[in-house]
């Protein structure tokens, strides 16, 4: 005979306490459940009440987990991964697996490559999450981030280089044309610098073109890479971007490069991820497809017009 099920909350009020747990407001909670911000807290501190122990702590402006609360949301947490588990067996489902990067990174390197791994893999479902900031694995259940900069990135996670940081500097074929360097005498090609929040122009012009660094150089700048290119795209200036993100750009001629060298950093791409995954064989499916240049190498830059 089955034993009873022991001492169990409200499952309403353990979903308002997990939702809350992730997001800490009460009002996003409420947007993800449907309900309102009023709704949720009644959930909580009703749970609060039934349990004897506070969960969170108010603060001023936000919320926080108390210690109390950390040690619950992990049994919670996986108590509704046991239930999703269990219908999705009954009633499967596309596997849905979130990649968080950043909209440049998405725009001019991940998205071109997308329809080759969605028509070989109907079965799963990519969320591409594309954030400046930085997405936390367990709290947004993101399964593979792309981060950029140098290892390690944490404890738990493992990262492998996609691609290493190689800067060139790009313009517009138009503004290598002598019509428009008309009146800029004195002030070198560099006279517009299309500037982002990783655009390291002096240590370019310093190790790479120090005969063509313009004093007086204007800048415009821009919070994404992708701005800055489509900028240079469109004839306002010079950018400074990652190879493989302009790589479609010189070869189709929509831009050029300004000058042949190229800056590399010693820092780089680098695909991330928890040790310990939720979905191991399908993770390590698009960690596979993504490592191998997610189907193919972008194209390889023209040379530097004469």
């Amino acid at each position: 005979m089955t034993e009873p099920l022991g001492r169990m909350p409200s499952l309403n009020a353990l979903r308002a306490f997990e939702a809350t747990s992730r997001h800490l407001n009460f009002r996003l909670a409420g947007l993800e459940l449907g309900v309102t911000q009023g709704a949720v807290a009644q959930q909580v501190r009703a749970l609060e009440a039934e349990l004897g122990l506070k969960l969170f702590e108010r603060l001023p402006r936000a919320l926080a987990l108390t210690s109390n609360g950390q040690r619950y949301i992990v049994g919670v947490r996986r108590a509704f991964e046991l239930l999703a588990q269990a219908t999705e067996s009954l009633v499967p489902q596309p596997l849905r697996l979130t990649v968080s990067v950043t909209p440049t990174f998405a725009t001019k390197w991940l998205i071109p490559r997308l329809d080759g791994y969605t028509r070989r893999h109907p079965g799963v479902d990519l969320r591409i999450l594309a954030t400046e900031r930085l997405a936390h694995f367990h709290n947004e259940a993101v399964d593979l981030a792309v981060r950029y900069g140098r290892p390690p990135f944490g404890p738990g996670l493992s990262a492998d280089l996609l691609f290493e940081e190689c800067l060139v500097a790009v313009c517009s074929p138009r503004w290598r044309e002598p019509s428009a360097q008309a009146g800029r005498a004195g002030e070198g090609i560099a006279q517009v610098l299309l500037h982002d929040a990783q655009s390291p122009w002096e240590t370019y012009f310093e190790q790479c073109a120090p005969q063509a660094r313009a004093p007086a150089a204007r800048a415009l700048h821009f919070n994404q890479t992708t701005l800055a290119i489509d900028a240079a795209v469109m004839g306002q200036g010079l950018a400074l971007a990652q190879q493989e993100f302009v790589a479609p750009d010189l070869a189709a001629g929509r831009l050029v490069l300004a000058f042949p060298e190229a800056l590399r950093t010693g820092a780089g791409y680098y695909l991330v991820h928890p040790r310990k995954q939720r979905h191991p064989e399908s993770v390590a499916q698009v960690r596979r497809w993504l490592l191998g240049g997610a189907g193919g190498p972008p194209a390889a830059p023209p040379s530097l017009p004469g």
